[in-house]
């Protein structure tokens, strides 16, 4: 609300918030309406042939419910930020708020994450009330993309298994959570055509699998993939984990291992984000999760 651009937004809000506020006390006056001396007066609606709708007044108990709303808007208003700019007399903020309760937090749980800090991530891998604490951290911030069982989905590695793109050591693992990574594979769709892509695909597919493959197409895109892709992927497709260049020759795809999805990547190229977090953690949170990480695939590693 303080960024407005200009004074103008500021009465935009306030203008409108206040006189549609304050009009109402008129309209529930005007419309309270009183006990009739009489006979009640009725709306002529009739259900069920003798059940009528009768024009009384609102309970009493019902009407200072509207008062006692209106009230507490008003002072709510004067209380707390809602009117532009305006601040409230308390002065509260959720920032300011999320800042004490992050304090708080740092001062309550801090030493215990800098006791872990201390411990190698191998070895803290092992302690097992330590991995409580790390799979919390996990589910906080790493299920949207990794999954709550941290298998992957398309695009998102699977943290199960022994395929890493940038290396499974420890000190790879906390780099990678600390200063996140940026993958790019370009397309090749414009340099190569459509008949390139076509047997580029076939040369990859077979450094993973024998069955199906044209060796005619495949021996044509091996020079292809000599000129183009080797210096990310290496001379055997084993890839390159100082660029995150995938392995094409196992059986682990990170969107995909049919033709169709391998083409694609080729042709069209792909990009990937995972995003810092150690300005978000701080490095004890970032060396804790890191172990847990690294334990989830431990007894798969080559």
């Amino acid at each position: 609300m303080a960024d407005f651009v200009s004074e103008f937004w500021h009465w935009f809000i306030v203008i409108p918030t206040l006189v549609g506020l304050l009009a109402l006390f008129p309209l529930v006056i005007l419309n309270k309406g009183s006990k009739p001396s009489g006979d009640p007066e009725t709306m002529g609606h009739v259900w069920d042939e003798d059940l009528e709708e009768y024009n009384n007044p609102l309970p009493r108990w019902w009407l200072n419910m509207f008062y006692i709303t209106l009230v507490w808007g008003l002072l709510y208003l004067v209380f707390y930020p809602g009117l532009g700019t305006y601040a409230g007399i308390l002065g509260w903020a959720s920032k300011t708020q999320y800042e004490g309760e992050i304090s708080a937090a740092e001062q309550a749980f801090g030493p215990l994450y800098k006791k872990y800090s201390e411990i190698s991530i191998p070895e803290l891998a092992k302690n097992a009330e330590a991995m409580k604490t790390g799979e919390r951290l996990f589910a906080n911030y790493c299920t949207t993309c990794h999954g709550s069982d941290a298998r992957g989905a398309r695009g998102f590695p699977n943290l199960r298994d022994a395929d890493w793109l940038y290396g499974a050591d420890p000190a790879q693992i906390e780099a990678s959570i600390s200063n996140g990574r940026r993958g790019a594979m370009p397309g090749w769709e414009a340099a190569l055509g459509e008949d390139g892509v076509d047997k580029v695909t076939e040369f990859i597919l077979s450094l993973s699998r024998s069955e199906g493959i044209d060796l005619v197409a495949a021996s044509i895109g091996r020079e292809h993939y000599n000129k183009m892709c080797i210096a990310c992927h290496g001379p055997d497709g084993s890839g390159n984990k100082a660029l995150g260049g995938a392995n094409l020759a196992d059986k682990v795809w990170l969107y995909g291992g049919s033709r169709k999805a391998v083409r694609q990547t080729i042709a069209k190229g792909r990009q990937g984000n995972m995003p810092p977090h150690l300005n978000f953690l701080g490095k004890y949170k970032v060396h804790l999760l890191a172990a847990y990480v690294y334990g989830l695939s431990a007894d798969r590693r080559p």
